[in-house]
């Protein structure tokens, strides 16, 4: 099916024929005489061929104006739609990718892997699973950074989850930027619903924003906050960015994070090995759930470089037939 993203542009097909009635016509008397003795043989040999002539090039200015108008009007052929799936919801995924990412406390099939390399396979695989909804991706460290805004591409943010690198964006934990840079992109997306989820294993110890005033900040956005705590304490070097398993005064992380999550209408879950972590992803799918009604999806491949290609080839032709007989 044939569909055209302008329409209205086609009001501009007969605007030739309105100037040519509109405007005044030349008078048509000589400026300037030459005397030529065999005038009358040269015009009437001329005079059946220059209506036949003016005829001809005046179809083809107008068959090049419509090709020209058809083509501003972005002609599209459509393709038979396709189901999608869709939730209403924008999720944006914040990743911590700082220093303290690289300690090897999880284990993977009885292998020990850095605490990143388990986030890339358990985070991967529940994007997979979104079905539905928008996605985006905010990796930080000591600043954030936006890999990716809000997208049904799944595909795309997985990519990029999957490239992130340990201390890309600096070795310390700005909890609070990363969360205020989230809410900043969400906030001029219309949506029924918005989500933050928030994966970190230290304390917010670097940037401007504090982590529960950006919780007031999602809040009076209307944006809920899921929090993830990942990492363990009992690990063979020291942890110089913080605990999350111990108690006593080094617990006020984990605080931080159930405040952020408690204030926004969210969740805060810790993950001290592996399969806490794929737990807390699956409640996250039962809190959020995936999919919604099916949409109508189309695809249209356009038309109007074809028709501008077919006017600049009467343009030529025109021209060039013009020049043969001299003007």
């Amino acid at each position: 099916m044939i569909t055209f993203l302008f329409p209205w542009s086609l009001i501009l097909l007969p605007l030739p024929i309105l100037l040519r009635w509109a405007l005044p016509r030349a008078d048509g008397k000589p400026r300037l005489a030459l005397r030529v003795p065999f005038f009358n043989e040269v015009a009437a040999l001329s005079e059946a061929e220059r209506p036949r002539r003016k005829r001809s090039v005046l179809m083809a200015a107008g068959l090049i104006w419509a090709l020209m108008v058809c083509a501003a009007a972005q002609p599209a052929w459509l393709e038979e739609p396709s189901q999608m799936a869709v939730t209403g919801r924008d999720m944006m995924l914040v990743i911590d990718i700082s220093g303290s990412m690289r300690r090897m406390d999880f284990a993977v099939e009885e292998t020990l892997i850095d605490r990143l390399g388990v986030v890339k396979q358990v985070a991967g695989k529940f994007i997979e699973r979104r079905n539905g909804d928008r996605l985006g991706l905010i990796l930080f460290g000591a600043r954030p950074h936006l890999a990716s805004p809000v997208s049904f591409d799944r595909k795309a943010v997985g990519r990029l989850m999957a490239d992130a690198e340990i201390a890309l964006a600096g070795e310390y934990t700005a909890v609070g930027d990363a969360i205020g840079l989230a809410i900043k992109r969400l906030r001029g997306v219309e949506s029924q619903s918005k989500v933050i989820v928030l994966l970190t294993d230290g304390a917010n110890n670097a940037g401007r924003l504090g982590p529960k005033q950006a919780a007031l900040l999602a809040k009076a956005e209307n944006i809920r906050i899921y929090t993830i705590g990942v990492g363990r304490d009992d690990t063979v070097a020291p942890n110089l960015y913080g605990k999350w398993s111990s108690e006593g005064p080094a617990n006020f992380e984990r605080e931080i994070l159930q405040s952020v999550a408690e204030r926004t209408g969210g969740v805060y879950f810790h993950a001290l090995d592996t399969q806490a972590l794929e737990a807390a992803y699956r409640r996250l799918d039962e809190l959020e759930p995936a999919l919604g009604d099916a949409a109508a999806k189309y695809f249209a491949k356009p038309l109007y470089p074809w028709l501008l290609g077919l006017a600049l080839l009467g343009s030529v032709l025109l021209a060039v037939r013009w020049l043969r007989r001299g003007g």
